[in-house]
């Protein structure tokens, strides 16, 4: 994964007022139509692929810059915006119980581009796979309460998704582009957003986890019973020390932190792996039912008996948009705060809106970058 932004998204509660929505679905309206003449639905994916850009557009929308409701808000604003049938762009699901309806939606974009069946089949697999990644694969403590995919009529995709942690009033965004993934489960994420980043998250999709992968594929081959024998050798190392009130082996040391939070195997649903014998480690996260805590046992019996230490690695990076004049986290990258600057300039430029509201939006733009 590339270095990547993060944005300091603290929850904040309620609904953004009519006045604002109505004027935000209508200037996001104009750059997105500026955006796809000038440029085509692919670079609008990759712009909304990028933290930067996103961020900065719904600053430029007159938005909170710092607020979870980014990410919903614009998204949402974005939803209205676009008509399939004018754009050739459309944004399924979104915030809560919409982001549910992804699949059904799919189906109907799918028909008004004329996309194949295959396609059809692929967009919803990714939304599958993006969102059981973001859940389980990848166990940062945020939960998904958003899930939105956008959609070509060539059958390109992207998808924003975020989580919170309620008991902190933090959020985090997810950014995927189809086009840049080649495999769902190694490093594949254009962009993770936090406000810090975390210790001991387990993180399965790290390029450094590749052992456990291929080990957690090979047990859910196995009969359960056989995983059940292992899980019952871990329980009795942890607590055989204990009892004898001894140091604590290095084996339990290596996996004191994966103790830290309760985990429970799913045998129903291994029972269900075992059948379809999966190959690999894509397989195993679509297998229905199958997950967090299932597959956090399952990577523990990898560590532990076979020796494959999963990656503890958090994905975001703690990171101004654009870097810091002090040079923390690193120096400022002027480049590419100035690309972001003439874009948004050029978009709100030629849009189709008033003389007044864009001087307005540049205005915004300009307040929040400090120039």
């Amino acid at each position: 994964m590339r270095r990547v932004g993060v944005a300091d998204l603290p929850l904040h509660g309620g609904h953004v007022p009519p006045w604002l929505f109505v004027r935000m679905r209508r200037l996001a309206r104009a750059i997105v139509k500026v955006i796809l003449i000038e440029f085509g639905s692919a670079e609008l994916l990759r712009r909304l692929s990028d933290p930067y850009w996103f961020q900065a557009l719904g600053c430029a929308l007159g938005y909170d810059w710092h607020s979870s409701g980014v990410t919903t808000v614009v998204t949402a604003a974005l939803r209205e915006a676009l008509d399939p049938n004018e754009h050739g762009v459309a944004v399924c699901g979104g915030k809560g119980k919409r982001g549910l309806k992804v699949p059904q939606e799919i189906d109907e974009v799918c028909e008004v581009f004329g996309l194949s069946e295959a396609k059809r089949r692929e967009l919803k697999r990714a939304s599958r796979l993006t969102a059981k990644v973001d859940s389980a694969a990848l166990q940062d403590g945020f939960a998904i309460y958003h899930h939105a995919m956008i959609v070509t009529e060539e059958g390109q995709w992207a998808v924003i998704q975020q989580g919170m942690r309620a008991d902190e009033r933090v959020a985090r965004r997810y950014h995927w582009l189809g086009e840049q993934v080649s495999d769902f489960t190694v490093e594949p994420h254009t962009a993770i957003v936090s406000d810090k980043v975390y210790s001991d998250v387990l993180n399965l999709v790290a390029r450094e986890s590749e052992g456990v992968r291929r080990c957690i594929v090979d047990l859910v081959k196995e009969r359960p019973s056989k995983v059940a024998h292992l899980t019952a050798e871990i329980s009795g190392y942890t607590t055989l020390d204990r009892w004898l009130g001894q140091e604590p082996s290095l084996s339990v040391k290596r996996i004191a932190r994966y103790l830290r939070m309760p985990w429970r195997i799913n045998w129903k649903v291994l029972e269900r792996a075992y059948n379809l014998q999966p190959s690999r480690f894509e397989e195993v996260l679509e297998v229905r039912g199958l997950g967090a805590s299932t597959l956090r046992g399952l990577a523990l019996v990898a560590d532990l008996i076979y020796g494959e230490e999963p990656s503890w690695r958090d994905p975001a990076k703690y990171a101004f948009a654009f870097g810091g004049k002090d040079g923390v986290p690193y120096p400022v990258d002027t480049k590419a705060m100035d690309q972001a600057i003439e874009t948004l300039e050029e978009a709100i430029r030629l849009a189709e809106i008033s003389h007044r509201e864009r001087l307005e939006a540049i205005r915004r733009l300009r307040q929040l970058l400090g120039l």
